[in-house]
């Protein structure tokens, strides 16, 4: 078996359980750790996840990463810097990302998809957006359950995040925006699965050959009924406390694939909505009718501790097969099925 040479990029939340399967993964080698805070500079890797010395010391100049010469690279920071991925794959390294730039070309601006394409061929490498959702959900699963069908009338994919006890302030007032008034909600937040799930979306369609007419986006929002004390903090009653983000792939005026994301902070909701537990539930409807749930059984105080796995694991698993890759931005439909190597 191949042993790929593997640098981990960031080592925020994901990252950090990106870097611990790195290590502990039969097939990939530690090559390096990139951070960004100067705090966590020098620190050896294990120290950054809970894991013995492994002798691999962490970086904050891109430099010293492309110096390494490894065979790819894990990039999972908050934010994506281009030039960052740009000059990553033309000095050699493959990328596999957990951001979300990179599902569908086609979706993608075209200069910068231009630009990323040239470096992928300037160094002989390829890189993949993958990770729970999208990614998972949004296309292995669609596509393994549509591969008994020969008739798609819709395909609707419900995703759930009971998010009560997730202790987390500054990621569900800050980022996410609960506990503020309607009005002050911030009207992009409800359109953001556009450009979040949408390619995972168009990526479907082209793989079982479906026209869609228009990508459309809304979004709705549910208040607390009364004062509500979660993990994170208080939600005053008439503030948001459930968000629900839809984009639906239209033909003909109806959806013909949609992903829908419901995040709740408590269900005594108004309105009041029909929610599910945490996890994801996909309705296939056509000559092979199909509806799967998808249940994460994890209690929810333990939830933000198990969660990262989702995301970083996939993304871990798919780095032999983004090595072994052609140039180029390299899709869920260009790669074999992701599997896990155990031992």
């Amino acid at each position: 078996m191949t042993t790929y040479r593997v640098v981990q990029w960031a080592t925020g939340t994901i990252g950090a359980r990106s870097l611990r399967a790195l290590v502990e993964h039969p097939g990939l080698s530690l090559a390096g750790v990139y951070v960004h805070s100067p705090e966590k500079a020098g620190l050896d890797a294990g120290e950054l996840c809970g894991l013995d010395s492994t002798g691999v010391t962490a970086t904050r100049n891109i430099e010293d990463v492309v110096g390494l010469g490894a065979d790819c690279v894990l990039y999972m920071p908050l934010q994506c810097d281009l030039d960052e991925v740009c000059r990553l794959l033309e000095s050699g390294a493959n990328v596999v990302t957990t951001r979300g730039e990179f599902h569908h070309p086609g979706s993608m601006d075209p200069e910068e998809r231009k630009r990323v394409e040239a470096a992928c061929e300037r160094g002989g490498t390829s890189i993949h957006s993958t990770g729970s959702s999208p990614g998972f959900i949004t296309e292995a699963v669609p596509l393994v359950l549509t591969s008994i069908a020969r008739r798609v009338d819709a395909l609707t994919i419900d995703e759930y995040a009971d998010l009560s006890q997730h202790p987390s302030p500054e990621l569900l007032f800050d980022v996410m925006g609960f506990g503020v008034s309607p009005a002050e909600f911030a009207e992009e937040r409800l359109s953001r699965a556009r450009t979040s799930f949408g390619p995972s979306l168009r990526l479907i369609a082209e793989a079982l050959s479906l026209r869609l007419d228009a990508l459309e986006a809304s979004g709705e929002l549910a208040t607390a009924r009364r004062r509500v004390h979660i993990a994170a903090g208080e939600l005053a009653p008439g503030t948001v406390a459930a968000q629900r983000l839809t984009v639906a792939g239209m033909r003909d005026g109806h959806p013909l694939l949609r992903f829908r994301a419901t995040w709740y902070c408590t269900t005594d909701l108004d309105p009041a909505w029909g929610l599910g537990d945490t996890g994801w539930h996909v309705s296939v409807a056509g000559d092979a009718p199909l509806e799967v749930s998808l249940r994460l059984p994890v209690p929810l105080d333990r939830m933000a501790e198990v969660s990262p796995s989702y995301t970083a694991n996939r993304a871990v698993n798919a780095v032999p097969l983004v090595c072994a890759a052609a140039p180029g931005i390299r899709t869920t439909l260009d790669l074999p099925q992701v599997t896990t190597t155990l031992g």
